[in-house]
C-alpha cells in the first residue's frame, strides 16, 4: 500500500511590497511506501519543509493533490493517522513531560487511562522516563528532540512526518533519535523524514528523495543511486620497511603512518593488486583492505555543482 502519494503537488507563495510569486514546490510526484524509512533531503529552501507543511494541512497547496494511506489530505479525519515532529519545535515550558504527554492525549480525545499508558510506553521509549516529573524549560536540545517524537506518537499514528529531527544534536542525541526511528519502522510505522545529515539518511532510509528548488530530480534506493563502482581502496599495513614503501610511493602518495601501521589509499583495482603484490612480496603483513564507494553527500554535491537540479 502507498501511504504517501502527491501528484502535481505546487505550492506558490507571494512576497515583499510588489507580492511577487515565488514558487516553493512544483509539479511534484512522490510516492512512499507504507512501512519504509524514507529520506527527503535537498539544500535550504529547497521545499522540503513545505510538503510536509502541506501533507499535515498546516497549508494548502497552490494546485495538486495528495493523499495518505489512500485518503485525501482534506479529510480531517486521516490526521488520527498522522504523527508530526515539526523543525525547531516550541514547547510549553513550565509543563513537565508527563503533563506535556498528557495535554497532546487530550487533544485527540484519548481517555485518561490510555494516555497513562501510552505515556509511559512512550516515555520508555525516548529513554525519558527518569525525568517525567521535570519541566520542559529544563530539557536539553536532545531531551526535547526526544520528548517532541513522543508527543508525535500518542495517537499511535500510521505515519510518522519528522522535520530535520536530528539537527543541532549532539553525536549521543543524534544515536539516539536513529534508534528510535529504526525501532519505530520495526513496529510498522512508515516514517518521511527530512534532514541535512546525509550520513545519518544513508544508513536510516529505505528510499530517498532528492528535491532542489522545489522540484523532485531522484527517487530511489541508495544502491540505485549511488553507482556501486569504487571510487578508492583502503589498505592498512604493517611490518614496512622502508624500501618497500619507497617501492608503493612509484603506485600512489596517498600513504599515512600511524604508530606501527600504514594506510594506502589507491583508485583503482589494478593499482590494488600492484600494491598488494609489492607488500606480499616484501613480507608484509596485510590488516584491511577496504572499497570505498560513492556517498550520498558526494552524489547530492556532484549533481549541484554540474547544475542538474538547479
Amino acid at each position: 500500500m502507498i501511504a504517501v502519494k502527491t501528484q502535481g503537488l505546487s505550492k506558490e507563495f507571494r512576497t515583499g511590497f510588489t507580492m511577487k510569486k515565488v514558487s516553493a514546490l512544483h509539479n511534484l510526484n512522490l510516492e512512499v511506501e507504507e512501512g519504509e524509512i524514507f529520506g527527503y533531503i535537498g539544500p535550504n529552501g529547497a521545499g522540503k519543509t513545505t510538503t510536509l507543511k502541506i501533507l499535515t494541512g498546516l497549508i494548502y497547496p497552490t494546485s495538486g493533490n495528495a493523499w495518505i494511506l489512500g485518503r485525501d489530505i482534506r479529510d480531517v479525519a486521516i490526521k488520527k493517522d498522522i504523527g508530526f515532529l515539526p523543525e525547531g519545535p516550541y514547547f510549553y515550558d513550565y509543563l513537565t513531560a508527563k503533563e506535556f504527554l498528557y495535554f497532546y492525549g487530550q487533544l485527540f480525545g484519548m481517555r485518561k487511562r490510555e494516555i497513562e499508558e501510552k505515556m509511559d510506553e512512550l516515555l520508555n521509549l525516548v529513554g525519558l522516563r527518569h525525568v517525567k516529573d521535570i519541566q520542559l524549560r529544563r530539557f536539553s536540545k536532545g531531551m526535547l528532540q526526544r520528548i517532541g517524537i513522543a508527543q508525535a506518537l500518542i495517537n499511535d499514528p500510521k505515519l510518522l512526518l519528522l522535520d530535520e529531527p536530528m539537527s543541532g544534536l549532539d553525536p549521543i542525541g543524534r544515536a539516539k533519535i536513529k534508534e528510535i526511528i529504526l525501532q519505530l519502522k520495526e513496529d510498522g510505522k512508515t516514517i518521511l523524514f527530512s534532514s541535512h545529515i546525509l550520513s545519518d539518511v544513508e544508513m536510516l532510509c529505505d528510499r530517498v528523495g532528492i528535491l532542489t528548488n522545489g522540484k523532485l530530480t531522484d527517487v530511489g534506493s541508495l544502491d540505485s543511486l549511488l553507482i556501486p563502482e569504487v571510487k578508492s581502496i583502503e589498505i592498512v599495513t604493517s611490518h614496512m620497511e622502508e624500501n618497500t614503501i619507497e617501492e608503493i610511493k612509484t603506485i600512489t602518495e596517498k600513504i599515512t603512518l600511524r604508530d606501527e601501521k600504514m594506510l594506502i589509499m589507491v583508485d583503482s583495482e589494478e593499482n590494488k593488486e600492484r600494491v598488494l603484490r609489492i607488500i606480499n612480496r616484501n613480507n608484509g603483513r596485510l590488516i584491511s583492505l577496504t572499497p570505498g564507494r560513492k556517498t550520498l553527500e558526494e552524489y547530492l554535491v556532484e549533481k549541484l555543482n554540474r547544475g542538474v537540479a538547479l
